[in-house]
């Protein structure tokens, strides 16, 4: 089996384990595309420090979400390299509102992206067809050779499938079209944060210098 085939095996493997996880009371949730261990943590395009403060900013969001509208509703947020996108389903427009200002207030968030729905709480069926669908996009980007799939982060609610990342005007449109070519998305949202082919090229890793002979 090549590279390509095991990854996109090992993350068709984590998507079933959610799926049955999805199905118990308690289990805690899983982010697809940490499914392969520490390699990708090398490889994403942020830095060390950055990927450390969005988590911490994913739990404090939760905490305030939780503060402000306590079980009422069903909120995601996902933090991108301190940018912070907010879907899920809130029963009122006033909840709404309070979502966004309590994970606005967060330390060290530059932006809210609200995708939030106003309508009932989504259906645990409906979830796990997400939990499917984003074990879907991850394939698809980990098998597209011009992507790196790690640049991405993908959050799915309802059919709708959101695209984060540090990445380049070319890149964000190839996946945005592969994503769209998938059976099962409704909607595509780009998230990027664009940065140029030159910027790209300072954060890609530089090889090592081939070592140096000693004449003997």
């Amino acid at each position: 089996m090549n590279r390509s085939n095991l990854s996109t095996a090992l993350l068709r493997g984590t998507a079933v384990a959610v799926l049955a996880c999805s199905a118990l009371s308690g289990c805690a949730p899983l982010i697809l595309g940490s499914a392969v261990g520490s390699a990708f943590v090398a490889t994403d395009r942020r830095t060390s420090g950055t990927q450390l403060e969005d988590q911490g900013i994913e739990l404090k969001a939760g905490k305030r979400v939780r503060d402000a509208i306590g079980d009422r509703g069903h909120v995601n947020v996902t933090a991108y390299n301190r940018q912070v996108l907010l879907t899920g389903e809130v029963p009122t427009e006033a909840d709404k509102a309070a979502v966004v200002r309590a994970v606005a207030g967060v330390e060290n968030v530059n932006k809210v992206m609200d995708e939030l729905a106003v309508t009932l709480n989504s259906s645990l069926s409906t979830r796990s067809n997400d939990v499917l669908l984003a074990s879907k996009v991850r394939a698809t980007l980990v098998d597209a050779r011009d992507l790196i799939s790690n640049a991405f982060k993908i959050e799915v609610q309802r059919g709708e499938v959101y695209l984060m990342g540090l990445v380049t005007e070319r890149e964000a449109n190839r996946a945005a079209e592969l994503t769209a070519s998938i059976s099962g998305v409704k909607r595509v949202v780009k998230a990027f944060q664009v940065i140029s082919e030159d910027e790209l090229a300072n954060k890609l890793p530089r090889p090592a210098p081939a070592p140096t002979s000693t004449a003997q």
